[in-house]
């Protein structure tokens, strides 16, 4: 099968075919680093993690780029709240970001490009638009965007400028030629901190927020590159706007395929602080293990709404630990060297994963093998089984060390009740041997008995 991806930009699943034989090269807008990533962006970045993955996996070599806006009026604001510089508040945020992602098995990006650090690539840009007449200096000091001077505005949303309107982060201010207009350049105001302001030929200021990722990506990947991905919320005016400054300054295509992962809803409910259903990655992992998190998050395709809640939490836990109790009913699971795609599950799980990234379809393939290993105990499906896991990210643990994490008691005084567990049946004390077992599994331990002895996992 040849992989097929959904185009936002010509809205259909396409084959895919990069720019370039064997390499592949994508561009993802990552965090603006103001505060702790919360389970929307673990769901963005969770996404294209798997694209990621699934494009090596499929041997292509892959250059993925995924950016961090670390200038912002957000962020400005959080800096003098708190009294700190910028560059403290970025540094903080940053490395909170890759704790709590490498938390939930999310990899390292190619590439993470920091917006203050191609500030001259984004100033050359800018010059090559106003050369062409497609960016102006407005009466305030800031640059602007014409858009009504871009014919393809618009293909991206598929809108006419008429339908159109300034987006959520697009301020409507005094000197726009045309309320759609965007800035390119933001000129300093007198009240900003010095390490916002940046020197340039059109006086002090700091980017705009578009044009951060078209002079990063340019740069980074080349003025033509295969995959920009991000949020749906981005694909207007934030993609949008990309395609307008990039296509306008180079005069060529941006990008041939635009990826964008469907919402996320809390109990079926847009996330927000004022509704007091914001969660943040480690909120999360307070109640539930990484592995799980990712789990649940592949249980659905990328491009679905998401519907975090507890209860689907609690539901990935208990479908994860049996993939892992099918594993742990082996002495050994052997590791394969490489997969044989013709295998027929794992045939069955390229098809799904070729699929535009058919996640859901990739986890039924692995429930498939679980049950044939359960069934027949068979070491090759259970390899396979790992081996499959572990494309999505999964089930690399030790099994015995997953179904027993996260429990509340010492594993010595576990062992201890097991062993005076024994103990009381030896003596047939069953009356106490029976209290010993209802005990533990009122803390969340399940006992569980063969020939060789008595092991536990955790609920």
């Amino acid at each position: 099968m040849t992989l097929r991806i959904y185009n936002t930009l010509s809205r259909q699943v396409e084959p895919f075919t990069p720019i370039e034989p064997s390499h592949v090269r994508m561009y993802v807008c990552g965090m603006t680093i103001y505060d702790l990533c919360h389970v929307g962006h673990a769901r963005m970045m969770m996404a294209f993690d798997v694209v990621s993955r699934w494009l090596r996996a499929s041997g292509y070599k892959v250059t993925y780029v995924r950016n961090i806006t670390d200038i912002d009026d957000k962020i400005i604001r959080r800096a003098l709240e708190r009294n700190i510089p910028i560059r403290q508040l970025t540094d903080e945020m940053i490395a909170a970001m890759h704790q709590d992602v490498a938390s939930i098995g999310i990899e390292p990006p190619t590439h993470e490009p920091r917006a203050t650090e191609y500030v001259p690539q984004m100033l050359e840009m800018i010059q090559r638009l106003e050369d062409k007449g497609l960016a102006y200096r407005a009466s305030g000091g800031d640059v602007n965007f014409a858009v009504r001077k871009f014919p393809g505005y618009g293909k991206l949303s598929g809108k006419s400028l008429d339908e159109l309107r300034a987006g959520e982060r697009v301020a409507v201010l005094e000197g726009k030629e045309d309320p759609l207009d965007f800035v390119l350049w933001k000129s300093a105001k007198p009240e900003e901190p010095a390490d916002a302001k940046y020197s340039s030929s059109f006086g002090p200021g700091r980017p705009g927020w578009h044009i951060e990722c078209s002079a990063m990506s340019c740069a980074l990947l080349g003025e033509h590159f295969d995959i920009h991905g991000g949020g749906m919320d981005l694909q207007f005016p934030h993609h949008e706007n990309e395609i307008a400054q990039s296509e306008g300054a180079t005069g060529q295509t941006f990008v041939n395929v635009w990826m964008h992962n469907g919402f996320l809803n809390v109990d079926n409910e847009k996330m927000s602080k004022s509704l007091g259903n914001f969660f943040t990655i480690r909120d999360v992992l307070k109640s539930f293990d990484g592995e799980t998190v990712r789990f649940f998050m592949l249980r659905t395709h990328y491009r679905s709404p998401f519907n975090f809640s507890d209860a689907n939490l609690e539901d990935a836990r208990h479908a994860l630990r049996r993939l892992y109790t099918a594993l742990a009913n082996l002495e050994a699971v052997p590791a394969l060297e490489s997969i044989d795609w013709t295998q027929p599950q794992a045939a069955a799980f390229r098809a799904a994963m070729d699929e535009d990234f058919n996640t859901p379809g990739a986890v039924a393939v692995l429930f498939e093998l679980a049950a044939e290993v359960n069934r027949s105990h068979s070491a090759d499906a259970a390899a396979l089984l790992k081996a499959l896991g572990a494309v999505l990210g999964l089930l690399q643990q030790s099994p015995r060390a997953f179904l027993q994490g996260g429990n509340t008691l010492d594993n010595a005084d576990i062992e201890r009740l097991i062993e005076q567990r024994a103990a009381a049946k030896k003596a047939r004390d069953f009356a106490a041997a029976d209290a010993i077992r209802r005990n533990l599994a009122e803390r969340g331990i399940v006992l569980q008995d063969s020939a060789q002895g008595t092991t536990w996992v955790k609920a």
